[in-house]
């Protein structure tokens, strides 16, 4: 009898160790898990951007984003009443745009080597629609790419936003 109980504690010890590296392997070669393991350990961890974009003209950016994109206005600041920005909201997304006070010089190109990347639950086909209907000229029809049906569209400063929606699979 004590054979049999030997037997049996052994065969659970090989499967608990066949399972523990299994663990172990997946583990090393999850980048999911190693991205877990570091924000565990006090990394930066957010939940939500809003970039904000010097723009040549925030009047015609903010009719721009508005009427074309379906941003609403949030928060508005002015001095002397001038607009100096605008915060504008689209879903849980904010963009900011603030007017270039041109202590730069006034060729200062915008929108060179930025691009926004969006996500959206909406059909993007539908929202390119829209945008063509507002108006809007799209940088690149729907497409899908990288697990993703895309959409891409250049803002009147050149900043390059890409609106895509995940495919279903």
């Amino acid at each position: 009898m004590a054979t049999t109980k030997k037997k049996t504690t052994k065969a659970k010890s090989t499967k608990t160790v066949s399972a523990a590296r299994r663990k172990t392997a997946a583990r090393k070669t999850s980048p999911r898990a190693k991205g877990a393991r570091t924000a565990a350990r006090g990394a930066l961890s957010m939940t939500a951007v809003a970039p904000g974009l010097t723009v040549n003209d925030v009047e015609k950016s903010l009719a721009w984003y508005r009427d074309v994109l379906g941003f609403a206005v949030k928060d508005r600041w002015e001095d002397g009443g001038k607009l100096l920005g605008v915060e504008m909201t689209a879903g849980k997304t904010t963009f900011m745009l603030g007017q270039d006070d041109w202590k730069k010089g006034r060729d200062r190109v915008k929108g060179q080597g930025v691009r926004v990347y969006c996500t959206t639950d909406q059909d993007v086909d539908r929202l390119a629609a829209r945008i063509k209907g507002a108006g809007g000229t799209l940088a690149q029809e729907p497409k899908d790419e990288w697990g993703m049906r895309s959409l891409s569209i250049d803002d009147p400063d050149g900043y390059k936003i890409t609106i895509a929606r995940k495919l279903k699979r």
